[in-house]
């Protein structure tokens, strides 16, 4: 392999470069379901709104999250230089991180946490980026403000988004949080994560939260389920109350929120990629704080289990982990 150098990649690397990219010989990636059969919803309830193949088509690489080191740099980087640790969650519309090379932007990368190895950091980008931009920039929180007080319902709270939003929600806010789960295990998972309380979502919510929130929810995180339990939401949620979606929805009564004011809002980390926004450097800024929260120990990841080398064989026991429906937490994949 040709060593690595600045304006030019490695032997192997992608061939799709650009200046302003960096280029990544793989360490570690996060496994998050991204295929489903059309028509078919896997176990666990929710489509997952993927890259889908044409079976006479060109192939496609999977995977979202990346952790890894710089191999080569384009010309224009300014952020990084070769050899630096990097993890980020890359771009919807480009080739997939499950490959040994994987060429991704600048603007949408931060240095890894230092305390994390490759697979703990590959666990992090997307749900970081979901859970921070889902609550400061949909939801309106202030970052860094425990006066800022009130009842948040984060659902699946120990999903990898979810156990990322409790965390955030602890370490910057004063919020009151309740987070969703149906097992002892996920239960304690969510607890540990910085759930206050949890509400089983195999049961009726109204009553369990309205015991628990007695003076109402100011802010809903629905992860999954939410044309389901978009009722519930407007029937707890208190005057001018706030609702952030990430789940894929068709169509939502959305005329039961106007009594109240509530705003709704959708979430997905991957428009500033997707659409070049101005501002999609924020992701860049986003990682970086991130991985000082890790690095001073008040954030943690949430990988919990890696199934070895990224193949074939380990990427279909992956999927079908994740599409199970009972996964807690992450499950990454270390080197090639």
């Amino acid at each position: 392999m040709a060593g690595p150098r600045r304006g030019g990649v490695p032997r192997g690397a992608p061939a799709h470069a650009r200046p302003r990219q960096i280029h990544r010989p793989a360490a570690a990636a996060e496994l998050t379901p991204l295929h489903h059969e059309p028509g078919r919803r896997p176990r666990g309830g929710r489509r997952r709104r993927t890259r889908t193949a044409d079976p006479g088509g060109t192939p496609k690489v999977l995977g979202w999250d990346a952790a890894g080191t710089a191999g080569a740099v384009g010309a224009d980087v300014e952020l990084f230089r070769v050899g630096d640790e990097v993890y980020y969650a890359g771009a919807v519309d480009r080739p997939g991180a499950n490959s040994r090379y994987h060429a991704v932007d600048e603007s949408l990368v931060g240095r890894k946490p230092a305390s994390l190895s490759f697979a703990e950091a590959a666990a992090m980008p997307l749900t970081s980026l979901t859970a921070w931009e889902g609550l400061f920039d949909r939801l309106g929180l202030g970052t860094g403000a425990p006066e800022q007080t009130g009842t948040l319902l984060v659902t699946a709270a120990a999903g990898g988004v979810g156990a990322m939003v409790a965390q955030l929600a602890r370490a910057l806010t004063g919020l009151t949080v309740i987070g969703t789960a149906s097992r002892p295990r996920t239960a304690a998972f969510a607890r540990r994560m910085g759930v206050d309380h949890v509400v089983d979502h195999t049961e009726p919510l109204a009553p369990q939260l309205a015991e628990l929130a007695p003076d109402g929810l100011d802010h809903v995180f629905s992860t999954v389920r939410t044309q389901r339990n978009l009722p519930v939401y407007a029937e707890l949620l208190n005057p001018f109350g706030r609702i952030v979606a990430i789940d894929d929805v068709d169509t939502l009564p959305m005329g039961l929120l106007k009594p109240k004011s509530i705003a709704f809002h959708w979430e997905s980390m991957f428009t500033r990629s997707r659409f070049a926004t101005p501002d999609r450097a924020g992701q860049h800024r986003i990682l970086t704080r991130v991985a000082h929260l890790v690095d001073a120990d008040v954030l943690r990841t949430t990988a919990i289990r890696d199934l070895g080398p990224v193949n074939a064989a380990n990427l279909r026991a992956a999927h079908r982990l994740q599409e199970s429906g009972t996964a807690i937490g992450k499950t990454t994949l270390t080197g090639s």
